[in-house]
Order: C-alpha cells, then sequence, then structure tokens
C-alpha cells in the first residue's frame, strides 16, 4: 500500500458510510438521536481529568502496521478485564477492513461494561458521530490530517450538541494549532506517524508546550512499558491511550497496573 495509508483507511470509510446511508438515512439517523436525547460525553472527559495519569485501554484485534495482534480476540473478558484493572475508559475500534473491528462488537462491549468509551474509527463525515450517539459511544475519534479547519470546527460543535466528547488527533505542532483554533477540548499527540508508521515517542514531550491549560492532553501509541508511562507522567500528560501492548498482554490486569504504578 504505497499511498499515505492514512488516506486509503479513510477512503474506505466514506465507502462505508455510502452503504451505511442506504440502510438508514442520514434523516432518520438524526431522528433516532433526537429521541435518544444527549449523550454522555462528560463521563468520559471526567475520567481524563482525574488527578495523575489517566489510562485509555484499547481492544482492537489487528492494525495495518502491525497485523493480527489477537486471533482468538475474546473482546467482551478484554472488556471486562480493563473494567476489573481499573482502566479508565475504553477504546474500541471499528473499522472493519485493517483493525477487523465492527459497529457491533463497539455495541457489545457497551452493554458488558460501565467505563466511558471512545468509538475510535476515521471520521469522515458527519453521518458517523450520529452513529457513535446511537452505539452509546462517551466520544469520536476526530483526526486533524483528514477533516479541514472548517469541518473540524463544524464536527466538534455536532459532537456537543450531541453530547459527546471528541478526541481530536493530531501528529504535529501545526495540527495542534488547528485542534485549537476549531475549539479542540481534548487533544491527542498521535506519536505513531500514520504515513509511514514509524513511532516517535519523543513527538508527545516535544508537542505538550503545545497545549495550554484547560485542554486535556492524551498521548496516543508508542507506549510499551512501565518507563514510557513515567515519562508521560513526567512531562505533564493527562491520560496515556494503551493499545498493543495491553493487547499482547497475558495478564492485561497485571499490565495495567504496572503502568499505573509507574505513573503515580
Amino acid at each position: 500500500m504505497a499511498e499515505n495509508i492514512l488516506q486509503t483507511i479513510a477512503a474506505h470509510a466514506r465507502t462505508r458510510v455510502a452503504a451505511d446511508r442506504a440502510k438508514i438515512s442520514l434523516e432518520e439517523l438524526k431522528a433516532l438521536c433526537q429521541e435518544a436525547g444527549p449523550g454522555q460525553g462528560e463521563q468520559f472527559v471526567s475520567a481524563l481529568n482525574r488527578p495523575g495519569l489517566s489510562f485509555l485501554c484499547e481492544i482492537k484485534k489487528a492494525s495495518p502496521s502491525k497485523g493480527l495482534i489477537s486471533p482468538d480476540f475474546p473482546y467482551l473478558d478484554i472488556a471486562r478485564a480493563y473494567e476489573a484493572a481499573g482502566a479508565d475508559g475504553v477504546s474500541c475500534l471499528t473499522e472493519p477492513k485493517w483493525f477487523l473491528g465492527s459497529d457491533d462488537i463497539f455495541r457489545q462491549v457497551r452493554r458488558t461494561i460501565s467505563l466511558p468509551m471512545l468509538r475510535k474509527d476515521f471520521t469522515v463525515d458527519e453521518y458517523q458521530i450520529y452513529q457513535a450517539r446511537l452505539m452509546g459511544a462517551n466520544a469520536v475519534l476526530l483526526i486533524v490530517s483528514l477533516l479541514d479547519g472548517e469541518t473540524l470546527k463544524g464536527y466538534l460543535d455536532l459532537c456537543r450538541s450531541l453530547g459527546l466528547a471528541a478526541l481530536v488527533e493530531t501528529h504535529d505542532g501545526q495540527e495542534v494549532d488547528a485542534a485549537l483554533n476549531a475549539g479542540a477540548e481534548i487533544i491527542g499527540v498521535n506519536n505513531r506517524n500514520l504515513k509511514d508508521f514509524s513511532v516517535d515517542f519523543s513527538n508527545a514531550a516535544r508537542l505538550r508546550d503545545r497545549i495550554p491549560p484547560g485542554v486535556l492532553y492524551v498521548a496516543e501509541s508508542g507506549l510499551t512499558g512501565p518507563e514510557d508511562a513515567a515519562a508521560l507522567k513526567r512531562l505533564g500528560a493527562d491520560a496515556a491511550l494503551v493499545g498493543e501492548a495491553l493487547m499482547r498482554a497475558p495478564d492485561k490486569g497485571a499490565m495495567l497496573a504496572s503502568l499505573r504504578r509507574a505513573a503515580e
């Protein structure tokens, strides 16, 4: 896959949205959201805003960079293990082609645990934000490099109107500035370059000072163990999104406990 993988995944997301719209129109989706009432995005915000380093624990079967991560993928057992271990929130992949996630997996996890949940997908259409609300998500992912400034601001406004939080993902200083200009209240810095999959854990440290007080800061990707958790705590991150390290750990509770101890 020679072209930018992020753009490839985004193009497929647009195809998925078109197929979903053929089943349920945007107007029908809006009506269902109106009937459901506002979401509980504040629970996601509160989970990240606790004293110390919060942990968003990810549920994913595969990724474009690592391939198949969890062949058996007992996702409900994983969700229960995260909750029992004291995770602050759960990030659940719904992208089906490269991450082997699904909306149905998300819904099942939602019914199984009470933790705040992020719908982790590649948002390229407002339709997906309405979908997330109906799935019971507390938050959605908005990736700055996929959205122009006006669209990003519009999606953030839509999230607020639906009672959803938004994790706005950035990769460099320019994208952090764009997120702030659009009114982001939670900014994630992805240490993985989605154009070539390289991981630069120092990215989180370099961009920390660009994020002002009052805006929550989440470090994404590249956390491999307790030393990384301690480093994130030192640089003042509010939360860490932990994926592969937890998914590959035989004892997820023990791994999360070791990360939390290191970040105290």
